[in-house]
Parts: structure tokens; C-alpha cells; sequence
């Protein structure tokens, strides 16, 4: 069984479709820089084959790509910049010119001038695959539903207030990390269907008081939202106060009923039943 390499495997895009390929019985060639890493030795206990590789490195893309079927590819400015983001998003394209199939992760409405600094780095890297030759599908998730309870919400939440820098009536397009991954899996299991597609992803549109309403239920006691101004937003990063000022003055516009009808094998993941079941004594902890 010729393998599938996953970029990104001990991230949370990657290594959710790291382990939903395992599931299905796939050979996965899980890629990473350090393959002596805790999440790396335990893609390795869950069958995967790791592979060392550095976007810094082509050779070693090149390496990592001999014999596979497929690529998962996802790329980050975060940790670098966006201009090493794309560079590194050319280089694996380039390397894996002759791959059967690329499913390449973006972000929704990544594929128009927006402004964000990594939505539109993801554009370039977008318009290089399409030209590029390899059978490609592009996945354009929403916000995600997954990241959003790190500690700087976590000590709003201890408060009474989840923070989102967006105003209350204002929907919000969310995607759970594990639909993603199994939209991936369909993509890479079926690329006949999905070729040449650019799906933009999300399980459904909330506001934040509807949100701060399922953490009421969630948690047990009261939460309201709190809307921090996007200058402070952007005091800790410029590039995610660019992305909510976007989803306020422009938003997305996935059809949600059309994208589920189109992939009725998904059960898409609601915002309400990720939060119900979080281990929230624990998470509410003072640390």
C-alpha cells in the first residue's frame, strides 16, 4: 500500500488526519522535524511511519514524498512569518509535483484579497498549487472551534466573560478540527470526486452571545461576552486583530446548507456539544 504523507502530522490539522487515516486503515508517512519528539513517538505507537523533513530542506521533502500516493499539506506563519510560510508552502508544491493528489489546508475566503496577513499568504501558496501541476483540492476552514480556550480566555472565563473581539450579533463561520480532518480523509480516499474542488469548511454559524450562552450551559454558571477592542487585539498580534476586524466588517459567506448536502458522510461538529463535554473544573483552575 503506497503511503499517504502528512505534513504537519504532530499539529493539530495534521495530526487529527494523522490518526482518522490510521483509522480507516491507511499507511500514513507522518512528516516531522523532530522525529524523537513525544507526539512523534506516539504517531509512531498508532502504526505511522515517521519521516524526517525540513521546509528549509527540499531534499529532504523529496525524500519523505518517495513512493507516496498523496500529500496532506499544511503550512503556518506562526512560530516564523508569512513570507517564510509561503516559501516553505512552494517548496513541498514543487516537491511533490508528482504525487497523485494534494489536499492542501487554507482558510476560508483565503482565496480573495482580504487583508489578513495569513489568509493572503495562504492565497499564494493557493495559486502556486493550481498552477503547479499536481491534482490538487483545497480545503478553506473556518475559525476554528478548537483554539479558542487557551489561557487568556480561560482567565476571562474564571471571570464571567468570554472574550471575543467581535460584536455580539455578529455570526461567526466555525469548524471543529476533527471535520476537517475528516473531510481531508474523504478527499484523500476519494480524489476523483474532490480534484480540482475548493471547498471553504464550517459546521455552522453562531454569534458570540449565542456561544457565551453554550458556555452558560457548559460550565454551570453565568458567562457573558465581553468584545475587547482590536487595538488591544493587536497589541499581542496584528495579523489576528486584521482577521477579526474582517470577520466584523466583511465576514464569511459559506453556504452551509449546500457544503452539507454536498458531504453528507460529515457529521459536522456544533459548537454546544464540543463545549459540553471539556473537563472544565480542571480547566478552570487558577494556575
Amino acid at each position: 500500500m503506497e503511503p499517504i504523507l502528512v505534513t504537519g502530522a504532530t499539529g493539530a490539522q495534521g495530526g487529527a488526519v494523522t490518526r482518522a487515516l490510521l483509522a480507516r486503515g491507511h499507511r500514513v508517512r507522518a512528516l516531522t522535524r523532530d522525529p524523537h519528539s513525544v507526539a512523534a513517538r506516539e504517531l509512531r505507537r498508532l502504526g505511522a511511519d515517521i519521516a524526517h523533513g525540513d521546509f528549509d530542506d527540499p531534499a529532504s521533502l523529496r525524500a519523505a514524498l518517495d513512493g507516496a500516493r498523496a500529500v496532506f499539506a499544511v503550512t503556518t506563519p506562526f512560530g516564523s512569518d508569512t513570507d517564510t510560510e509561503v516559501r516553505h508552502g512552494i517548496t513541498l508544491v514543487d516537491a511533490a509535483r508528482d504525487v497523485e493528489h494534494v489536499v492542501f489546508t487554507s482558510a476560508s475566503n483565503a482565496d480573495r484579497d482580504t487583508g489578513i496577513p495569513h489568509f493572503d499568504s495562504k492565497q499564494r501558496i493557493e495559486r502556486h498549487l493550481v498552477d503547479a501541476g499536481p491534482r490538487w483540492t483545497i480545503l478553506g476552514p473556518a475559525a476554528f472551534i478548537d483554539d479558542k480556550f487557551g489561557e487568556w480566555t480561560m482567565r476571562g472565563l474564571r471571570e464571567g466573560a468570554f472574550h471575543l473581539p467581535m460584536p455580539a450579533d455578529r455570526p461567526l463561520h466555525l469548524v471543529a478540527v476533527r471535520d476537517i480532518a475528516a473531510v481531508a480523509v474523504l478527499a484523500l480516499e476519494q480524489p476523483d470526486r474532490f480534484a480540482g474542488r475548493r471547498l471553504d469548511l464550517a459546521g455552522e454559524a453562531l454569534t458570540p452571545a449565542a456561544m457565551a450562552e453554550a458556555l452558560t450551559a457548559a460550565i454551570g454558571r453565568p458567562i457573558r461576552h465581553h468584545r475587547p477592542p482590536l487595538d488591544v487585539v493587536a497589541r499581542y498580534s496584528a495579523d489576528l486583530a486584521a482577521m477579526f476586524g474582517y470577520f466584523t466588517e466583511v465576514g464569511t459567506d459559506i453556504d452551509l446548507p449546500r457544503l452539507h448536502a454536498a458531504l453528507p458522510e460529515i457529521t459536522w461538529t456544533r459548537y454546544a456539544d464540543f463545549v459540553r463535554p471539556l473537563p472544565w473544573p480542571d480547566l478552570l483552575k487558577t494556575p
